[in-house]
């Protein structure tokens, strides 16, 4: 096809001797944004690393401008123009922001120190074009997520790259930010730069790209213009099956007559957490709101033990609660599916199983060993019940696809059988299809019982869940909704925007 900068023909991966990518064929044009998109596990992140260099195929050809390139690793790929924003963060805490970007990169002085005012300088010139307050001077491990996301962007964009990959970019950011994301893409592309944007938010896609390739279990399914395709069509080839009511809010009924299960009075803790009050009953489920920087996550993090607490006062069941670490919260029948579950959530390098008994270890155990004839009973149990996709719980965590990953973290904790869940992003970077599953996993625990605090920034998913919605602004809940109340998605918009 002419125009185009980059094609990957007929590409093969398999993984121990499971194939990923069968005979895969993708091709992005000068100056366009491709969506690549199919659900977790569909071989889109696998296509994008061999392109990149993380990976090799096992067979076909790379063309860059017609020419025939082999990248076998990530310094192929720089110096081909082809530069990658990645899901799981690349990032170093313990670094600033201007030492992030120019990691490896580095300026140095006449006297062969490393320029640290360059650095900040450039950094400041690439935050001022992405319209994001960021201080170059700023560890990221200070930073919230979302400001993750925009510091990989800056690095990525850091390196004159002529393809960009974004592979979910706007995940933690949020509707303005993600605003502010598009018109920076727009910029890109009058300048002949190209973007291959994987995303599972469907809307994001149709207004922001210009053509669109599908791939399912590894193989290609179509490849067609946004402008030619409906939101419908595409869901279907994804998913391989109509999903119209996925995310239809249906009213669930829970006794709010009886003590709450929970009841948080006047929290503060740290910048974020300013005077946070409200009551979480049983069987209910509480949807927390707001713009990134609100206090959600820092909220749920004091709740749990992992940031002290400064104000306030924790009852559970009536009890009032010190909590001062996770395990005083655990003992107090919580459980927290963290914001980042690749980084707080799991050990990728630990097995299913591995993962799934850690919070149980003292239920597993036998003597001074591990009981395995019951852990694997339990193991089995949960992936059964959450239809988790591994070939068995044995399998490498970080082999499996981030829906996965993302049930797994909820396993390990319903094995702890809490009374009280607090799941922080809970559908963030995975498919629609997991999303329908996570979304089904959180109304039944709440069917049987269970009272669940659900933050998220996606609002077709907080709405299709929530009994009622805070909404958080500055530390402090700004407003209560009840679900019934909120008539569209653009209603919680306003709400949240303050207006």
């Amino acid at each position: 096809m002419e125009n185009n900068v980059l094609e990957m023909k007929n590409i093969f991966k398999s993984f121990n001797g499971i194939n990923v990518l069968n005979s895969v064929n993708f091709s992005v044009r000068k100056g366009e944004v491709h969506a690549l998109m199919g659900g977790n596990g569909a071989g889109k992140s696998t296509l994008m690393k061999i392109l990149t260099g993380v990976y090799k195929s096992d067979g076909g050809e790379i063309l860059i401008n017609g020419e025939k390139v082999i990248i076998n690793d990530m310094k192929d790929s720089r110096k081909n123009h082809i530069s990658m924003i990645f899901q799981e963060f690349s990032l170093i805490p313990t670094l600033t922001v201007a030492q992030n970007i120019f990691l490896s990169r580095e300026s140095k002085n006449s006297l062969g120190l490393l320029n640290d005012k360059e650095a900040i300088q450039k950094t400041k010139e690439l935050m001022k074009e992405l319209e994001v307050d960021i201080e170059p001077n700023e560890l990221v491990g200070n930073l919230g997520v979302g400001y993750w996301q925009m510091t990989e962007i800056a690095k990525a964009l850091s390196q004159d790259a002529k393809i960009l990959i974004m592979d979910e970019p706007s995940s933690s950011l949020t509707k303005n930010e993600t605003k502010i994301l598009f018109n920076f893409i727009n910029k890109l592309k009058s300048k002949g730069i190209s973007i291959i944007y994987i995303s599972h938010r469907m809307e994001e896609i149709f207004e922001v790209c210009d053509r669109i390739t599908i791939l399912r279990d590894g193989k290609n399914i179509i490849t067609e213009n946004i402008k030619d395709i409906t939101m419908d069509k595409v869901v279907q080839n994804i998913v391989g099956l109509e999903m119209d009511k996925a995310f239809e809010w249906v009213e669930r009924f829970y006794d709010t007559e009886v003590s709450p299960i929970m009841e948080v009075k006047n929290l503060a803790s740290g910048r974020r957490v300013q005077d946070v009050s409200f009551k979480l009953y049983p069987g209910e489920i509480l949807g927390i709101a707001g713009l990134m920087g609100s206090g959600r996550s820092e909220t749920a993090r004091a709740i749990f033990g992992m940031d002290p607490i400064d104000n306030g006062e924790i009852h559970i069941k009536g009890e009032k609660k010190s909590i001062h670490s996770s395990k005083d919260a655990i003992k107090s029948g919580l459980a927290l599916i963290p914001e980042d579950r690749r980084v707080q959530g799991l050990v990728l390098d630990l097995s299913v199983k591995d993962n799934m008994i850690l919070p149980i270890l003292s239920k597993v155990r036998k003597g001074f060993t591990i009981n395995n004839k019951k852990a694997n009973e339990i193991s089995e149990q949960l992936v059964r019940k959450l239809n988790i996709k591994t070939d068995d719980i044995f399998k490498i965590t970080r082999l499996l696809s981030g829906g996965n990953q993302q049930k797994i973290v909820l396993a390990k904790w319903l094995a702890n059988d809490p009374d009280i869940l607090i799941l922080d992003e809970p559908t963030i970077g995975v498919d629609i299809g997991a999303k329908t599953e996570i979304v089904e996993i959180i109304r039944e625990l709440a069917d049987n019982g269970k009272a669940i605090l659900v933050i998220s920034s996606e609002l077709p998913e907080l709405l299709a869940v929530s009994d009622r919605v805070l909404i958080m602004h500055e530390g402090r809940i700004l407003k209560e909704m009840k679900r019934k109340e909120i008539d569209s998605e653009e209603a919680l918009q306003h709400a949240i925007q303050g207006y």
